[in-house]
């Protein structure tokens, strides 16, 4: 696999961001499963730094399903502890009985994180296809906060663009912001400078982002927003990051 400098390219506002941003993840061994790599899709879930690889503690998760031709299913039962990143996370092994879009998704429990002074709550989510039928990519399932995708979110090369739409309660959220960061999985990538490991995006009025990866691979996506509500903590109130989360793979360009 070809060396990766993270100098970037994107395709809308771009602005850096902090560094150690938290993501909620599923990823699939592969996102796009044809009848010559069995009839299963291998998954792991974590709460990470994705870039850093530095795994933090993801309880049971309050939630965690998938959606297939219009029918979720619940699956939280048959997650599988695991170390991932050095720490508590779950594994699954998924049967695709049929051909279409599988869109897995997850609600982790609040997480407290003290260097914030709030809870984070990532709904997260991604989108796998079986057997060459990519009916359903498009699929919003009404969560809490939501990417719903515009562009297909398998089958893109490196250096397209993906878009999305940010929703709350059903309802774009205008000029959203949106961190995105890659899952240094051969811990190969390097980046010039701490500020550049998260970008952040905007989206426009109508909550539509647009971001064109630097490389290949896994690209998470998380458009922040903070909840209406809060939850204590050693007794006092305090408030919720809320994060729609989607992951996208891009696969390598082949061409000349």
């Amino acid at each position: 696999m070809k060396r990766r400098i993270l100098t970037i390219s994107v395709a809308a506002f771009i602005a850096t961001t902090p560094a150690f941003a938290h993501y909620g993840m599923i990823i699939p061994n592969d996102p796009m499963i044809s009848q010559a790599d069995g009839r299963s899709v291998a998954l792991t879930m974590s709460f990470s730094h994705p870039f850093e690889l530095d795994g933090m503690m993801l309880d049971t998760p309050v939630s965690f399903s998938v959606t297939h031709e219009g029918t979720t299913t619940d699956l939280l039962g048959e997650l599988q502890d695991a170390t991932v990143m050095e720490d508590q996370g779950y594994t699954l092994d998924y049967p695709l009985d049929r051909p279409g879009t599988y869109i897995f998704s997850m609600e982790p429990q609040p997480y407290w994180e003290p260097a914030e002074d709030a809870f984070i709550i990532h709904y997260t989510k991604t989108y796998v296809t079986a057997y060459g039928d990519d009916e359903g990519w498009d699929t919003e399932l009404g969560l809490k906060t939501e990417i719903v995708p515009l562009s297909k979110p398998f089958g893109l090369w490196e250096h397209n663009v993906f878009q999305g739409i940010v929703k709350m309660d059903g309802v774009a959220v205008p000029y959203a912001e949106v961190e995105v960061e890659f899952f240094n999985e051969d811990a190969a990538a390097t980046a010039p400078d701490e500020l550049m490991i998260t970008q952040t995006v905007k989206a426009d009025a109508d909550g539509v982002f647009t971001y064109a990866p630097p490389s290949d691979g896994w690209w998470g996506f998380a458009a922040l927003s903070t909840a209406d509500y809060t939850l204590p903590q050693d007794g006092e109130d305090k408030a919720v990051e809320l994060g729609a989360v989607i992951w996208v793979h891009f696969e390598e360009w082949t061409g000349q």
